[in-house]
C-alpha cells in the first residue's frame, strides 16, 4: 500500500467520522419521530422504528395549524427572496463592474456592517417600523430585503463577479447595450450559481428566523411555522414524541432546500473569490 493511498484511506475514515457525529442528532430526531411515548422510553433504545408512525405528523399538524403558518411562511419567504436576489446582485454589479466616487469606501462600509450585532440594533429598529405603524405585519421582514438583500449576499455575488472577464462587458457595450442590458443577458446567466447560493442561505435563515417574527408579530393568525412549532414546545404536557415531529417538520424543508441545490451551491462556494 503507498503513502499516498494510506493517506487517502486516512482521511476519509476520518472524513466518514465527522459525518457520523454531525448526521447522528438529525437521524435520532427523525427516528424519535416515528416512535411511540412508550417506545421513546424504553431501553435499550430501539434504533431503527418497526412501523413508521406517522400519525405523530398528523397530530402535530392539527395542534399546530400548520397549514396555515407554512402559508404564512411563504408569503415572506417569497418576496423575501426576490427582494434579496434582485438588490444583491444588483448591489454586487455596481461594486464590481461600475466606478463611481469612494467605491471602496462604500464596500468597505457595507462589510463592516457584519461585524454588528443584530440584537444591538433590534430596538431602535422596532421602534422605526412601530412609528410607521407596520408592527404585527409581514412588512418589516420583507422590505429590508428590497434594499441591499445583505452584506453577506453582496460579498458573496461581487466576489463571484469579478471572477467573470470584463471584456463581456466590453464587447457588449460596443454592441451598443446599456448597464442594465448587461446586468439582464449576460451577467444574471453567468452569476446563477452564486444566486443559488444567496438563495439557500435566504429560504433556510427567514425559515428558521425566530426572534424577528416573534418581535414583529402578535397575532396568532400570522405565526409562520417557527413560531407555531414553539407554541407546541411551550404547551404543557407535549410528548416527546411530538416534540420530535415538530422538529424534523421544522428541519426537513431546509436540507430539502439545500439537495435540491447542491449542485449550485458547491460550484458557487467553490469559484467564489478565484479571480485568473
Amino acid at each position: 500500500m503507498t503513502y499516498r493511498l494510506r493517506g487517502q484511506l486516512v482521511t476519509y475514515f476520518f472524513l466518514a467520522v465527522l459525518a457520523i457525529i454531525v448526521f447522528f442528532p438529525m437521524y435520532w430526531i427523525a427516528r424519535s419521530s416515528l416512535l411511540s411515548l412508550v417506545e421513546i422510553l424504553e431501553f435499550p433504545p430501539i434504533w431503527i422504528p418497526h412501523t413508521l408512525g406517522l400519525e405523530n405528523y398528523t397530530e402535530v399538524m392539527e395542534r399546530i395549524n400548520f397549514a396555515q403558518y407554512f402559508m404564512n411562511t411563504l408569503m415572506i419567504i417569497v418576496p423575501v427572496m426576490i427582494g434579496v436576489a434582485l438588490t444583491s446582485s444588483l448591489s454586487a454589479y455596481g461594486f464590481a463592474r461600475l466606478e463611481f466616487p469612494l467605491k471602496d469606501f462604500w464596500f468597505t462600509l457595507i462589510i463592516m456592517t457584519i461585524l454588528l450585532p443584530s440584537i444591538v440594533t433590534l430596538v431602535p429598529t422596532y421602534i422605526g417600523w412601530s412609528k410607521l405603524q407596520l408592527t404585527n405585519s409581514y412588512w418589516p421582514l420583507i422590505i429590508p430585503a428590497f434594499f441591499g438583500g445583505g452584506a453577506f449576499n453582496i460579498f458573496l455575488l461581487r466576489q463571484f463577479l469579478m471572477t467573470i472577464p470584463k471584456e463581456l462587458d466590453e464587447s457588449a457595450v460596443i454592441d451598443g447595450a446599456g448597464y442594465f442590458a448587461i446586468y439582464f443577458k449576460i451577467i444574471i446567466p453567468l452569476i446563477k450559481p452564486a444566486i443559488v447560493v444567496v438563495l439557500l442561505f435566504t429560504f433556510v435563515g427567514v425559515w428558521n428566523d425566530f426572534l424577528g417574527q416573534l418581535v414583529y408579530l402578535n397575532d396568532s393568525n400570522k405565526y409562520t411555522v417557527s413560531l407555531g412549532l414553539s407554541t407546541l414546545r411551550l404547551a404543557n404536557n407535549t410528548p416527546m414524541n411530538l416534540l420530535m415531529a415538530g422538529t424534523t417538520i421544522m428541519v426537513m424543508p431546509a436540507v430539502i432546500v439545500f439537495l435540491i441545490g447542491q449542485r449550485y451551491f458547491i460550484e458557487g462556494i467553490a469559484t467564489t473569490g478565484i479571480k485568473g
